[in-house]
């Protein structure tokens, strides 16, 4: 487990970035099970481009952001995902 600000990190769910041929890093999208029953997701920063685009129950404060991870990885992660 990775230690940081009191949350660990407990699990990666799929594959990682390097299985899902990301050689060089450069994309690297990725899920992690935290410690506190919470998950953390490495993506891509939309929130600009998809705020407007939002339903119209969806709502973000000011502190959250909307990341995109590809398809690819949350197939790869399927298998780990919890079913409750």
């Amino acid at each position: 487990m990775e230690k940081g600000a009191g949350v660990e990190i407990v699990r990666r769910l799929g594959k990682s970035p390097r299985e899902r041929g990301s050689v060089n890093n450069a994309t690297c999208p990725d899920i992690f099970e935290l410690s506190d029953g919470s998950w953390a997701v490495i993506g891509t920063d939309r929130t600009e481009e998809l705020e407007g685009v939002l339903p119209k129950d969806a709502g973000r404060a000011d502190y959250e952001r909307i990341v995109v991870i590809t398809r690819e990885t949350l197939i790869a992660a399927r298998g780990d995902i919890p079913a409750g």
